[in-house]
């Protein structure tokens, strides 16, 4: 069974010192590749650097979170576009909206997201997007470039029903983490995952954060990682009532067209 992690925070500093210790139990757990999420001016060269490290095996996205939407300016944006010259980097994003937190002014986190779908218009790259408590002001920016950007998937969908629908009417694809496994909060995603067309899923760890909590036993350290990708698989498998072969091996193909990954054996 192959998969692919499509968005894990690899350049968190809880993964420091055990990097590789931690990339090796991902592959003994089937996890062929991984793309690092890059989610900050600091952080995007950072994604580069270890997907460059770890060739075939990492890639990168190159992006400004909207958590982190006040340090976009030119510069920034010129970043950005030099990090997108390197095959490496796949995808643009993290880049959407979060009224969640609100880390960043309203208005900094549209004029930030736009800046980066332009990049996506520009380089014709797939976009990462993140959206929270926010969807109807991300969908009327997205609707302002409709019909120029490629490839979307929405990264960690933990909306409604209507909001999914609303996404799949865009043939938009969709990402599932471990919040599926939240009793507290991911229980409508059981309800909604069925729904997803197969060739429109994707699966992601969004390590470190997002621990599925249905993992036994709980690891002290309370820091989620690659490896649990195969837990995640697991239990959307039982979900959509496949085979975890099944959603393994759609949810791979569909990773690997969608970010122009070669295959693996």
């Amino acid at each position: 069974m192959q998969l692919i992690d499509i968005g894990a925070n690899l350049g968190h500093d809880s993964f420091d010192h055990d990097l590789d210790a931690v990339l090796q139990r991902a592959r003994d757990a089937g996890v062929v590749q991984l793309v690092v999420t890059g989610a900050s001016r600091e952080g995007s060269p950072r994604a580069l650097e270890l997907a460059r490290q770890h060739p075939g095996f990492l890639y990168a996205t190159a992006g400004v979170h909207p958590h982190h939407a006040s340090e976009y300016t030119d510069e920034c944006d010129a970043e950005l576009r030099a990090l997108h010259a390197h095959p490496q980097v796949v995808a643009v994003g993290e880049c959407g909206l979060d009224y969640y937190r609100d880390l960043s002014p309203r208005p900094a986190q549209r004029r930030a997201f736009e800046r980066q779908l332009q990049i996506a218009v520009d380089t014709r790259k797939p976009l990462f997007l993140h959206q929270r408590d926010a969807h109807a002001d991300f969908m009327a920016v997205m609707r302002n470039f409709q019909g120029q950007l490629g490839p979307v998937v929405v990264h960690c969908f933990t909306g409604s029903r209507a909001e999914l629908f609303e996404i799949l009417d865009q043939d938009w694809h969709v990402g599932i983490t471990g919040w599926l496994c939240d009793e507290r909060r991911g229980q409508h995603l059981r309800e909604l995952v069925p729904h997803i067309p197969a060739q429109r899923l994707m699966i992601e760890t969004d390590a470190p954060y997002l621990l599925p909590r249905t993992v036994k036993p709980q690891p002290a350290h309370r820091r989620n990682e690659p490896m649990y990708l195969a837990h995640i698989a697991g239990e959307l498998a039982r979900d959509r009532g496949e085979d975890v072969a099944v959603t393994a091996a759609q949810t791979t193909a569909n990773a690997r067209a969608f970010f122009g990954l070669p295959r693996r054996d």
